[in-house]
């Protein structure tokens, strides 16, 4: 008799089908996949995170191959957060959950992105990304510096009555620490990793590959990083976590649940098979199957110690 799997799971009190959502920056505003993609069969998406106004980002080149990734600087460009909402959100099928991403330059500019999706019904949740250069802080990321990670979580926190994660960034000495800060702010969970600073150089031209030099490393190579931060994140904080970085297949998804995620998103690969998502949700329920685990749930932080000696 094959075992049914219950892959239904909730992130910070919102109820996914599955614990696979679709990565910000890799999935679009979502209606993008619809040819491809039945949308409603993920957990959810991470839309394209949103500014107060338009954003063009950077000139290209801004996005180049890796040996076992890619190497972006595109820069967060996006429609704003009006557009978003008048336009992007009512060409989603209804049934599919939208967490909605957040980006600015200042602590103010992020709040009031906050507050104007704070009664938009179709978004079930905010997610901060704290890997922005903060501009009055000497362009420091926000999630590099505890003290001015704790001001932008209290003051979106105060913004806004939905769910709250916040993405943390991965350039630091101590993701636990960072991790401690989000939960003593309010956050009602964590999203980890964004994407590892990294440059890449062509050197028939010497020059960097990307016009802006550095850039954001993703894909399976970040994935041992995002693992260990993961499961230190998952030590220090009783907020649910949700793991990023590199997942290719049900297994990687599982390696993240087994290290304390509650659900997970798939971002890179997103570019190359459109139905990443669908096929690392079908993976999860398959491994649950071949070893007996009725509901994914279970799975979270049940990594097994190694015996001494």
């Amino acid at each position: 008799m094959t075992l049914h799997v219950d892959l239904a799971t909730e992130l910070c009190g919102v109820a996914l089908r599955n614990p696979v959502l679709l990565a910000s920056g890799t999935c679009g505003y979502g209606s993008e996949l619809a040819p491809f993609v039945d949308l409603e069969q993920l957990g959810g998406i991470v839309a394209k995170s949103l500014t107060l106004e338009p954003r063009a980002g950077n000139v290209p080149p801004r996005i180049t191959e890796t040996a076992a990734g890619m190497l972006n600087a595109i820069s967060l460009e996006n429609v704003g957060v009006e557009a978003f909402i008048r336009e992007k959100l009512p060409a989603l099928p209804a049934a599919l959950t939208v967490f909605a991403s957040v980006f600015e330059t200042e602590l103010d500019r992020y709040a009031e992105v906050c507050k104007r999706l704070d009664g938009v019904e179709r978004v079930a949740a905010l997610e901060l990304n704290a890997s922005c250069p903060h501009v009055k802080a000497g362009g420091i990321e926000f999630g590099q510096d505890p003290r001015v990670l704790a001001e932008l979580v209290r003051a979106c926190r105060r913004a806004t009555t939905r769910p709250l994660l916040v993405k943390l960034s991965p350039n630091v000495t101590s993701i636990a620490e960072m991790a401690r800060v989000c939960e003593g702010e309010g956050a009602d969970g964590l999203s980890l990793i964004n994407a590892v600073q990294g440059l890449m150089v062509d050197v028939h031209r010497r020059r960097t590959a990307l016009r802006n030099g550095l850039g954001g490393l993703s894909g399976p190579a970040i994935l041992p990083i995002a693992l260990r931060m993961v499961f230190q994140a998952a030590r220090a904080v009783r907020i649910p976590i949700c793991g990023i970085g590199g997942i290719a297949t049900g297994e990687d998804a599982v390696a993240f649940l087994l290290c304390g995620a509650t659900a997970v998103q798939v971002g890179t690969l997103t570019y190359t098979n459109p139905r990443a998502g669908l096929e690392v949700a079908s993976g999860i329920e398959a491994y649950c199957r071949e070893h007996g685990v009725a509901r994914v749930r279970d799975l979270v932080g049940a990594l097994e110690p190694w015996p001494p000696g």
